[in-house]
């Protein structure tokens, strides 16, 4: 069966490859905007099962993988800042704090409609910043187009104390146990699979 992921985003793209396993990419038209008292958690599953669904009568006989991530601070849902200004606020807000990035991964068998859902949720505590700070390593980096305003598989790293969570790439943006579980369920093995070419 064909292995599609139903995101644009570089970093689910960069992580799928890891696993070494041919996938096609569809872009799925989702309103991902979250419904009036829905929890954090049930937004991310939400919408990760929208997108995997958005991408099943394009591919009707495809595995295909939905994600979404919904960062909270407190009572408060961050997205992506944009643009330096935004960022700026975000880091400022979120210094010295924790906050919740909930990670939520769908597979859905298009075939037989089986989906399975998972919500990986990852605590991250950020670091007392100066202002200082906070702007040198948005120059450096520019994480406009990340939930929180750092990339923690890059110099954002140098912004966290702790990050507590089952899978790493969750907060990256794809939990790649979880789906590595989820596809074996599936019937395939990412370590006996052909390598793609």
């Amino acid at each position: 069966m064909t292995l599609v992921l139903a995101s644009t985003s570089r970093y689910r793209r960069e992580l799928l490859s890891r696993l070494h396993l041919p996938f096609e990419i569809l872009s799925p038209d989702v309103d991902e905007t979250p419904l009036p008292g829905e929890s954090p958690s049930a937004t991310a599953l939400r919408l990760s099962v929208l997108k995997a669904q958005a991408a099943a009568t394009a591919y009707p006989d495809a595995l295909i993988i939905g994600s979404d991530q919904v960062l909270m601070l407190d009572n408060e849902q961050l997205g992506k800042p944009g643009n330096f200004d935004n960022a700026f606020a975000q880091l400022k807000k979120m210094q010295g704090r924790a906050m919740v990035f909930h990670t939520a991964l769908t597979l859905l068998n298009s075939r037989t409609a089986s989906t399975q859902t998972r919500d990986v949720p990852t605590v991250v505590h950020i670091r007392p910043l100066t202002d200082a700070q906070i702007t040198a390593y948005l120059e450096k980096e520019q994480p406009y187009d990340c939930a929180g305003s750092a990339k923690s598989e890059s110099l954002g790293i140098a912004l966290m104390t702790r990050m507590d969570s089952p899978d790493p790439t969750a907060l990256i943006g794809l939990p790649l146990m979880a789906l590595t579980e989820m596809l074996l369920n599936e019937g395939v093995d990412v370590l006996t699979a052909p390598k793609a070419s």
